[in-house]
């Protein structure tokens, strides 16, 4: 029971293996309540020394005594144990000659006693030991008080209490001391300096960035339809899309070339969607970061990626997530995006909560400004096809839109259509595989689900394309407009929105839709799209025969007067141009909120005392975009969004100026009397209030947003101009 010897004691730590980082966490065990480590080889040793020996007696008496039923030379005893045995005999010895069965195994049991206990005798002597050696490892690690990283020590804390909890942490070396706990956060992780000694260690094999290659503008598009793959019916629909506009992809960007003459552009790696083999996941529970840079500069992915991504990832997500960016078909709200505003202010859903800049999420159509509007490609006809389209319509032909047989179910739809039918001859393409839906009307001619080419056929021939307010938002009417058809669409009163509409319930967005397709209304309108109210009759009826009256060329898929330069894919490739070169987001932030001492805005009270403008004499500010000069700020009525307020004025809202209004300077200039001024989270700021004559600046970057508003509240609204044929765009974003 004494001091075990120096040579028993090196006998047994030996044998140990030696600290390895891929094989630490299958012997690691949890800290004591000390807070302190026990010697992890030593415990496992323990454990797997003392089942080896009851496993091997259990197989040992089996043997044995299986041998009563077997032949054995005469005289042999079963439990006589030779002397190239392993236990010991001393017990045995001592029994005497007759002794029984019972007798005998007492004995091989007090013997395996004894060893065990022997066998614990010399662990908790090592344990011991280790834990004088760890202490003093201990305590010549202490995590710093460093302002360059404030979270260190509660970080070092989270380690001691839950190390154990990602065997991820073992991989990269953590044994449960101080030491290894500092130079995982100095080295894997980035919330701790480096230790003395090791910082120019990780910097030496830190790998060296790769040299940038200048993109350039390819022609040939067989690389992107080989990495398009097939399979889906989505990447099928697409392949063959972009197979038949070939000619028109590579003209388009013999066009933006031109436009762009010779700037310089480095080529940027860019991952398609969030595979996690191409990502290069850490190990364990996704805890740990990635042990290497990421290779790509750009991911796109859509919201399940985003969370797949998110899991797997670890803590590279958070260091990452500003390469990501979001395919959006609802649009996606600051007040829905930050975390934890959304948690506290009910604008929880399932979706958003991602704490990404809002620019991050790329829409189809401009749901709301704070997001990024990329669009989609239409055709551009050329000058035969105008003729053929001009000399082949038919002027009393109207086809449906929606393909669903559910769409024709929609209430007030049948007086709708009586009105049509009696003025032009109907047709749908409602799917069917062997009967006629029986909620499409007998007067209409169903050609069941078209192809794409012959869908566009069939448009290229009617006069109208008629909508019943579902789906909204979606690529065909603006397709029908390029092709020469007038879009008619019933006006909603009330709006739908989440508060009384399924469809838009759960959706990260408050936005109140006014017709089915909001875009088509503001940035297309007459004489290509008429906007109705459909339970009006009359109404109804007097835009039936003034369309049929109009005269319409082929239209712009987009909002300009000019189908030469607002179709194909040419715009859709300014705003790629834009999104991959001069949208940065890993950028650091700029300081917010500027407060009271913030430095004078560049801005100045227009001549007509209604808004800010850019000061002349102003600088614009070094690698801002869109350019700061285009800015124009309001002071919004009352109960009205920034989104609205900018419309009014023929202009856009722009989410990325809200810092240089985010001042007194701003208010000041305005002429609006703060009598007090706070700085707060709140989606709806920067605002005044009335009454009280209080001004409120806005506290978190990510909370600034064109969407929202309160009666309660005056916004101050930061518009910019924008190019007619790209409202993506201002005029002096190319």
């Amino acid at each position: 029971m004494g001091d075990l010897p120096a040579q028993e004691l090196g006998l047994l730590t030996s044998h140990c293996p030696p600290t390895h980082p891929v094989l630490t966490h299958s012997f690691v065990r949890a800290p004591t309540a000390s807070g302190r480590t026990p010697l992890t080889c030593p415990v496992a040793l323990r454990r797997l020394f003392v089942l080896g020996i009851g496993f091997f007696s259990l197989c040992f008496l089996m043997t044995s005594l299986g041998g009563q039923f077997s032949a054995r030379r005469p005289g042999d005893s079963p439990f006589t144990i030779r002397t190239e045995g392993i236990l010991p005999t001393s017990s045995e010895d001592m029994l005497p000659p007759g002794a029984g069965l019972m007798e005998r195994i007492q004995a091989i049991a007090q013997n395996v006693s004894d060893i065990a206990v022997k066998v614990d005798q010399i662990l908790r002597h090592s344990l011991l030991l280790h834990s004088k050696v760890s202490e003093g490892r201990r305590d010549q690690c202490e995590a710093p008080s460093d302002p360059k990283f404030p979270d260190c020590a509660g970080k070092v804390e989270w380690m001691r209490a839950r190390w154990t909890s990602d065997p991820c942490y073992a991989f990269f070396g953590v044994d449960g001391t101080e030491c290894s706990f500092l130079t995982y956060l100095s080295e894997v992780e980035w919330f701790c300096p480096p230790l003395p000694g090791r910082n120019q260690t990780a910097t030496q094999m830190a790998p060296k960035p790769l040299p940038k290659a200048q993109a350039v503008f390819r022609s040939n598009l067989s690389h992107l339809l080989e990495l398009m793959g097939s399979g889906k019916e989505s990447l099928t629909f697409m392949k063959k899309r972009t197979k038949r506009l070939t000619g028109q992809w590579a003209l388009a960007a013999q066009r933006l070339a031109q436009k762009l003459g010779g700037i310089q552009r480095d080529q940027k790696q860019t991952l398609k969607d969030s595979s996690l083999s191409n990502l290069g996941v850490p190990p364990g529970r996704g805890n740990c970061p990635l042990t290497v840079p990421l290779p790509f500069d750009l991911i796109y992915t859509d919201y399940h990626g985003l969370q797949q991504m998110k899991q797997h990832m670890g803590l590279s997500f958070r260091k990452y997530r500003c390469r990501i960016r979001v395919i959006d078909t609802f649009g996606t709200e600051p007040a829905y995006n930050h975390e934890e505003y959304a948690t506290l202010h009910g604008y929880r859903t399932n979706w958003g909560y991602w704490n990404l800049n809002p620019k991050q999420f790329m829409t189809m159509f401009p749901h709301t400004p704070d997001n990024s509007f990329m669009g989609f490609v239409s055709e551009e006809l050329n000058d035969t096809e105008k003729q053929l389209i001009k000399g082949g319509k038919a002027g009393n032909m109207a086809v449906v839109y929606g393909k669903e047989a559910s769409i024709w179910k929609l209430q007030g739809k049948e007086k709708s259509l009586g009105i049509l039918s009696k003025y032009m001859e109907i047709h749908g393409t409602v799917y069917y595989e062997s009967q006629r839906p029986p909620e499409v009307p007998a007067f209409v001619k169903n050609h069941g689900l078209l192809p794409q080419p012959e869908f566009q056929q069939l448009l290229r021939k009617a006069k109208l394309f008629i909508g019943f307010g579902f789906p909204y938002e979606g690529p065909a009417p603006l397709e029908a407009i390029a092709n020469g058809c007038v879009f008619l669409q019933s006006r909603f009163s009330p709006p739908h929105s989440s508060l009384n509409h399924e469809f838009f319930r759960g959706k990260p967005t408050s936005r109140e839709v006014f017709s089915q397709h909001p875009y088509a209304e503001n940035f297309i309108g007459k004489p290509h799209v008429w906007t109705v109210d459909y339970n009006n009759s009359d109404e109804f009826e007097a835009a039936i025969k003034a369309i049929m009256r109009t005269q319409v060329r082929s239209g712009p898929s987009q909002d300009c007067p000019s189908p030469r330069t607002c179709r194909g894919p040419l715009p859709f490739l300014e705003k790629i141009h834009v999104a991959f070169l001069l949208q940065d987001f890993c950028a650091a932030p700029g300081p917010v909120p500027p407060g009271a001492r913030a430095p004078q805005s560049p801005f100045v009270l227009a001549p007509n005392a209604t808004h800010l403008e850019w000061a002349g004499n102003s600088s614009s500010v070094p690698g801002a975009w869109p350019p700061a000069h285009s800015l124009r700020a309001w002071l919004a009525a009352a109960g009205r969004a920034c989104t609205d307020v900018c419309l009014d004025h023929g202009l856009v809202c722009e989410p990325s100026f809200f810092p240089m209004l985010n001042s007194q300077d701003a208010f000041r200039k305005l002429q609006v009397p703060c009598d007090s001024t706070e700085s707060e989270m709140n989606h709806l700021y920067p605002a005044f209030a009335q009454p009280g004559q209080e001004c409120f600046l806005q506290k978190e970057p990510l909370l600034f947003s064109c969407a929202g508003s309160s009666t309660k509240y005056r916004r101050l609204c930061p518009c910019r101009d924008f190019r007619k044929g790209q409202v993506a765009l201002c005029q002096d974003c190319l």
